[in-house]
């Protein structure tokens, strides 16, 4: 393998967590061109010679959920800089998408997803690993408005869910991988002490032009 060329951080947390609000804060720091995100997520794996009801009843917050070994090879080659085909996924039919996303090598890569700390061949590779805590009820909260507005949930499917799969695995996996983690942010994405200080370490690694 040709040598690393990029800054590999990592962002778990449990679901609702507010990952994205830190990384996006995080982007507001760095000049676009410099930084691009893989979100774990992209590579559940691909069931289409099940059913729809056969998929809905899938344990998707078990790490087996994940074909993990392909985000590895990808953040392998963008980390030497080379060019991946990420997949993408439909998460109301949970099957991926016919479409394909390209991303290109650049100085900061971005993991993102609540398992990423789980797997030690995926954490492994990663300089930075950031781990964002926060109150358990308002992670359900969030988790509810987002998978009933972008995910096309019923309210009763995302209580169903989070009782039989989301809050187990959490305990089991999640929360436990919390103890890889370089830096741990509490109160989730509404702690901008924590997050400036983030960002000032970033930017102590890779210089203040990033």
């Amino acid at each position: 393998m040709n040598p690393q060329t990029s800054y590999v951080i990592g962002i778990a947390g449990g679901s609702g967590s507010g990952k994205t609000t830190v990384i996006n804060k995080i982007l507001e720091k760095i000049s676009p061109e410099n930084a691009v995100i893989l979100q774990h997520d992209w590579y559940y794996k691909h069931n289409p010679h099940l059913s729809f009801n056969e998929r809905s009843g899938l344990n998707y917050d078990h790490p087996d959920a994940l074909e993990t070994s392909l985000i590895i090879t990808h953040l392998k080659e963008l980390a030497c800089g080379r060019p991946v085909t990420a997949p993408q996924y439909d998460f109301s039919n949970h099957l991926r998408k016919t479409e394909t996303l390209l991303i290109h090598p650049a100085t900061i890569i971005i993991v993102d997803g609540i398992l990423i700390f789980s797997d030690e061949a995926l954490r492994n590779l990663m300089n930075l690993k950031i781990y964002v805590d926060a109150d358990s009820d308002h992670r359900f909260i969030r988790r509810m408005e987002r998978d009933i507005l972008e995910r096309g949930r019923t309210r009763e499917s995302v209580v169903a869910q989070y009782l039989k799969t989301v809050k187990p695995m959490h305990d089991q996996f999640v929360e436990t991988s919390k103890r890889y983690a370089d830096i741990i942010i509490p109160n989730g994405g509404m702690n901008t002490v924590a997050i400036n200080l983030l960002i000032a370490k970033i930017e102590s690694v890779l210089g203040p032009d990033i």
